[in-house]
């Protein structure tokens, strides 16, 4: 019984991180889709830090997890103008 149990736990687990992982990739998504839209000449000097910050951060993820990214944003922002 408690080996069912430690498995229970790790499904409960498993399943929580990848709804998790699901919102940080419709977040990063959003975020890149943000940065590729910015007119960095028209941004206020105190946000320079903060989007340079953003943008590298963003650089820094693999090819694979930007583009499940941005596919993640896309449909998610299909269903948000289908239902409206």
């Amino acid at each position: 019984m408690p080996h069912q149990q430690e498995l229970a736990m790790l499904r409960r687990e498993i399943e929580i991180l990848m709804r998790e992982r699901e919102q940080l990739l419709r977040i990063s998504g959003a975020a890149a889709m943000f940065v590729a839209e910015l007119d960095s000449v028209q941004l206020p000097e105190p946000t320079w830090d903060v989007a340079e910050f953003l943008a590298e951060s963003l650089n820094g993820l693999s090819e694979e997890t930007l583009q499940d990214a941005l596919e993640a944003t896309r449909a998610s922002m299909e269903q948000m103008q289908a239902a409206s």
